[in-house]
């Protein structure tokens, strides 16, 4: 440089590559957005229904199923369709309802009550749809009677059904030990058995439909059962 020339000194400055911080920003942004727009998008039209519970059920003859019918409206992609209105018919006895809106899962459900035949059928349909959901159900007279063994510490079977007027009885096979029938909870309470052992019965006449639960207040929690009583 010449005489007279000013001379300035600069720190060495460090400047990060902003532009390829910008892009990889500008990349990772717009993917998460591609993602959960992807994620929102609304179901197509209904295009099947497919059973989620309730087939193949056994229970008895004028009685309702225990667990309800239920079908899922699908679209094409298979993600389910809610608002569909869903009709049911039954071969024998009948559904409640007749006719279900799906939820917003697409689920759409019934109770359906026996009517007598052994073998009964209900399907599901919606207006358009080529192919019914068909459910197969079956169907047996009740029991008029049941037995239940007290005896090591526990009721055996611990859970019976039988026709209302029907009879349940409770026979002893548990040497010294004393054990009672207690009812805990039903729609009407029957009498309780007397602390009782060796080789004795119990009777119990259940005239009212429902589920009666009870247990031996010596033993309760091994010592736990149910009668449920149908029409």
């Amino acid at each position: 440089m010449g005489a007279g020339s000013l001379r300035i000194a600069f720190p060495n400055v460090f400047l990060p590559p902003m532009t390829t911080i910008h892009a990889a920003v500008v990349l990772v942004t717009s993917g998460f957005f591609a993602c959960s727009g992807g994620s929102s998008q609304p179901p197509g039209p209904p295009v099947d229904l497919v059973i989620t519970g309730g087939n193949t059920q056994s229970w008895y003859f004028s009685n309702r199923l225990p667990t309800p019918l239920s079908v899922i409206a699908t679209d094409p992609s298979g993600a389910g369709v809610p608002g569909v209105v869903v009709m049911w018919s039954a071969s024998s006895g009948g559904v409640t309802p007749t006719q279900s809106t799906t939820d917003a899962s697409g689920v759409a459900t019934t109770i359906d009550s026996l009517g007598s035949s052994t073998t009964q059928s209900v399907t599901a349909t919606f207006t358009g749809l080529a192919i019914v959901a068909s459910f197969s159900e079956f169907g047996q007279a009740p029991p008029t009677a049941g037995a239940v063994a007290v005896t090591d510490f526990a009721f055996t079977p611990d859970s019976v059904v039988v026709q209302a007027g029907g009879t349940v009885t409770w026979t002893w096979n548990s040497g010294l030990t004393l054990h009672n029938v207690t009812f805990q909870s039903g729609p009407t309470i029957p009498s309780p058995s007397t602390d009782l052992s060796g080789t004795t019965t119990f009777n119990t006449t259940f005239t009212n439909v429902g589920l009666y639960i009870y247990h031996c207040t010596h033993h309760p929690i091994s010592m736990t059962g149910k009668v449920v009583v149908v029409h």
